[in-house]
């Protein structure tokens, strides 16, 4: 077979990279202003998903108002074609059913505002994460409260279809008060769509499924899980952009489990588990996101209670983390945090004090510094790019 010329292979690493960010490439000349799309709790003062633009030069963050009025659009997913958008619904009834909702919403590139195309049931109760396919024709849904998972055929036009797949997760773990059945809490596609991986907090397993793209079907792969630490409580999982190694962060646990994943069978094998505290903290903490940056050389994970970011630098060959520092997110509660397409910026999302934090990113050792840009957003969630 003949190798690939150097530049060729530099390429297919960056794409797959951006892939695993749950966004399109973004040529280092195309940078420059995004919409971002911020996911929310709604309530009296607050109606759905917020619309905010993002300057890349500079790390400015400027309100732009609401995108689209829905009910707790806790977390947001687009489409690879950057004309459609997706959310869950994170309710636990829905037209008389214990079911949430997803929502699909057409993208308006100019305003960035967001036009309602349809919904569809999410299979089950409290869904609380999802993701579109890279070859933009499913969504697959994780329902926390139910302890299920979904996948909804997307057409044409960008409107769902009803679930081809449905699965109920089964069984518990040791911690009687938040594991006394399953809870999946996300679920995320391999760089080559070929496999999705759930994260179940209630079974303390990081299941894997086979994903058919052209039926938008999930089938269990052999074996069908890793096993985490007992009560440690797997929260949300992200792939190394080689899709060689995988990274899930226990909510409970305060770690991240290292994993290296076959991409030929989908298998997940265990290396290491690092905290993402600091040794001497005795407060309450909880994890929440975990995300790799786009050159694969750093990992970052979320603590709610520490109210921190823990960075690691993470070993090309091995997959393996060395704890780099920990940044402070100048708010209270961070939940989901993103890493901007051009892999300079962090935007942290503090829930409880109703706040992103804009974090600019040492690109020769990971670690944060503070900008000084900040948006004032009720009860934020979740964070996803557009470039304009």
């Amino acid at each position: 077979m003949p190798r690939l010329p150097s530049f060729a292979i530099a390429l297919t690493l960056l794409a797959a990279a951006f892939l695993a960010l749950d966004v399109s490439p973004i040529h280092a000349a195309e940078a420059g202003k995004f919409w971002v799309y911020i996911g929310t709790y709604t309530g009296p003062d607050n109606a759905g998903i917020h619309l905010a633009e993002f300057d890349a030069a500079t790390g400015a963050l400027t309100a732009k108002g609401l995108a689209a009025k829905v009910a707790n659009p806790s977390f947001v997913a687009i489409h690879p074609s950057r004309k459609f958008l997706y959310a869950v619904s994170e309710v636990a009834t829905g037209e008389g059913k214990k079911t949430g909702a997803v929502t699909a919403f057409a993208v308006d590139a100019k305003s960035g505002t967001l036009t309602a195309l349809n919904h569809q049931s999410s299979e089950g109760a409290g869904p609380c994460h999802l993701v579109v396919d890279p070859s933009g024709k499913a969504v697959l849904v994780a329902n926390y409260g139910a302890g299920s998972i979904a996948s909804l055929p997307i057409g044409e036009d960008g409107k769902l279809g009803p679930a081809a797949s449905a699965i109920q997760h089964m069984g518990k773990s040791a911690n009687p008060n938040r594991q006394e059945g399953p809870h999946a809490h996300s679920i995320n596609l391999d760089p080559s769509g070929k496999f999705a991986v759930v994260a179940d907090l209630g079974l303390d397993e990081v299941l894997v499924y086979k994903f058919d793209a052209a039926k938008a079907t999930l089938t269990p792969n052999v074996p069908p899980a890793a096993k985490v630490a007992s009560g440690a409580g797997p929260r949300h999982f992200a792939f190394h952009p080689n899709g060689k190694f995988g990274y899930v962060i226990n909510e409970m646990g305060n770690t991240v489990t290292a994993f290296a994943f076959d991409p030929a069978k989908g298998v997940l094998t265990t290396l290491q588990d690092a905290s993402t505290l600091p040794k001497d903290f005795k407060g309450s903490s909880f994890t929440a996101e975990v995300v790799v940056h786009p050159s694969g050389k750093f990992l970052y994970g979320s603590n709610r209670g520490h109210d921190s970011l823990a960075i690691f630098q993470i070993d090309s060959t091995t997959g393996k983390l060395t704890p780099v520092g920990i940044e402070l997110t100048g708010g209270k509660t961070p939940r989901n945090f993103a890493i901007d397409p051009t892999g300079a910026f962090v935007l942290a999302e503090n829930q409880g004090s109703n706040s992103i934090v804009v974090f600019k990113i040492d690109q020769a050792t990971g670690e944060l510094k503070a900008t000084g840009h900040t948006l004032a957003v009720p009860s934020p969630v979740c964070v996803r790019m557009i470039p304009q």
